[in-house]
């Protein structure tokens, strides 16, 4: 679990490899996508979900515009084989959306077109994450995000995730859940969920 969650000041520098936040006279410097820079370009104030990343002998931050970003680049170096470079390159190349699109359709030659991943990585990222995309962090998921639900959703599901419950048992939970009952506090939809799940 990331101790710094994210990062919200004023844009020092920016450029399509990395930023720099100010915060509170501290400036945090991280790595980012295209996708990123592209969302904070132009912008004085911006804030940035952080995934802080340690090797043996070096750490880095790489920030991210949306948390949904953020998630995918998780998953992706979650794939054997594919290294915070890898990723952050499939997410300079293609959007979030078009890489969830490819992995659920098993376009491997969409994810080969970037630059540095092979056949077999492009592979082994739709294999290992076919289940995990379908179970909810994309497609599914953005109808209820999309409801103005985003924030009871996402800590709704964290906490039940973090309780042992599988994701996609969850999503199906908590959707229902707000379905029948939109103005649903967060306690509400988890109290709910657990006489569900």
């Amino acid at each position: 679990m990331n101790m710094i969650d994210f990062v919200k000041g004023k844009i020092v520098e920016l450029s399509p490899m990395s930023v720099v936040i100010d915060n509170n006279g501290i400036g945090y410097s991280m790595l980012i996508s295209l996708q990123t820079y592209q969302a904070l370009e132009g912008k004085a104030d911006g804030i940035v979900y952080i995934h802080h990343h340690i090797r043996q002998d070096d750490e880095e931050y790489y920030g991210f515009a949306t948390k949904d970003e953020r998630e995918l680049f998780e998953l992706l170096i979650g794939v054997s084989g594919v290294g915070v470079g890898s990723a952050r390159m499939m997410l300079s190349s293609l959007s979030a959306e078009e890489i969830r699109q490819a992995i659920l359709s098993d376009d491997v030659a969409k994810i080969k077109s970037v630059k540095g991943i092979g056949l077999k990585s492009a592979q082994k990222v739709i294999i290992e994450l076919k289940d995990k995309i379908v179970k909810g962090e994309g497609a599914d998921s953005t109808e209820i995000f999309a409801a103005g639900h985003n924030e009871i959703v996402e800590e709704a599901c964290r906490a039940l995730i973090m309780l042992g419950f599988s994701k996609q048992n969850v999503n199906k939970a908590v959707q229902a859940i707000l379905k029948a009952n939109p103005k649903a506090k967060v306690e509400d939809v988890i109290k709910s969920a657990l006489k569900m799940l």
